[in-house]
This record gives structure tokens, sequence and C-alpha cells, in this order.
């Protein structure tokens, strides 16, 4: 096993600085291409960050800790962010972003380090079943990479044809087969 939960942390941390150093600023070309009919931009990405911040991490870390297996955790709707207008700006969205992870990781802390709840508990994913704390906590981390590795590739492919005979070189053009 590889997880540790401070080098967990040093990821959860950096995502939202991440974020902000790359979209801030870009031009709505950038910020609203994606990679086709059902697809997300990168502003969608940021939108789908905060849901999970809402209503995924930390509330099912407090059920596996103060429920067990006892109850299931209930469905995330992955694409409710879809369903919400572009009232607020992306900057507007990154602020509401970093201060949910910051707020969240304070609690992972205190739930973890204070209450010394183990990272060996479970309980209950409505597809997967028995997870642990351990898993969730993985999971939050590789979601976060997975995302930040969606948006640069999405914004790699608004130049797919643009950059011509040189895709052949450009691994995430051909879906990881060159590096």
């Amino acid at each position: 096993m590889n997880f540790h939960l401070n080098e967990g942390i040093e990821i959860l941390e950096r995502t939202p600085k991440t974020l902000e150093w790359f979209l801030t600023g870009l031009s709505n070309g950038w910020l609203e291409c994606d990679e086709g009919e059902g697809t997300w931009n990168a502003i969608q990405v940021v939108e789908h960050l905060i849901e999970g911040e809402k209503h995924n991490w930390i509330p099912r870390l407090k059920m596996i800790f103060h429920d067990g297996e006892k109850t299931v955790f209930p469905p995330f709707d992955r694409f409710s962010h879809l369903e919400e207008g572009a009232s607020r700006s992306l900057e507007e969205k990154l602020l509401e972003f970093a201060a949910l992870r910051s707020s969240n990781l304070n609690e992972l802390k205190e739930l973890v380090v204070k209450h010394r709840h183990s990272l060996d508990a479970t309980g209950m994913h409505p597809a997967f079943g028995k997870v642990s704390a351990r898993e969730l906590v993985s999971t939050w981390v590789v979601h976060d990479l997975t995302h930040l590795s969606q948006v640069v590739r999405v914004l790699s492919n608004r130049y797919r044809e643009d950059v011509g005979p040189w895709k052949e070189y450009l691994g995430i053009l051909n879906r990881g087969e060159r590096a």
C-alpha cells in the first residue's frame, strides 16, 4: 500500500491553487472548449469538484466513522453541476472551491487525528459495498488528479488539428499512446 494520509493531503491542498493558477485569466475559448457532446469543459470540472466537496467526501467519511456499515451512502449525482446556471464567474467558483476544500481538509484532519478514527473503518457504498475510509480518501486524491488531467487534456484537444503532423508525438492527443 502506498497511501499515507499526509501525502494525500499534500495533493488535496494543492488542487485549488493549481486550478486557480492554470485557469484564471484564460479566454472563454479555452475555458469553454470541450471534447464534444457529453463532455465537460474546464468550468464544468470546477463545478463538479465543488459538488464533491459539498456532498461526497466528508459526508461519506463522517458516515463511515459514525454509522459504519449500518447505513449505505446516498448516491452521489456526478452530473448535478450541469443543472446549475452560469450565474457566477469562474473566479467566484474557484474561490468557493478553495474555501470548501480548506474547510473539508480541516475537518478531515480533525476526524482522523483529533478523534483518532481509524482509516481502516468501513462503510457501505451503494455500488461497491464495503469500502474503507482509507479507500475513500485515496479515491478523493486520485479524483483530483483525474480532473486535473482532464482539464489539461480538454485544453490540449482544442489544438488537436492545429499541431499538424506533430500530433504523432503528443501523447496527450493520442490517448497516452506516446509520451
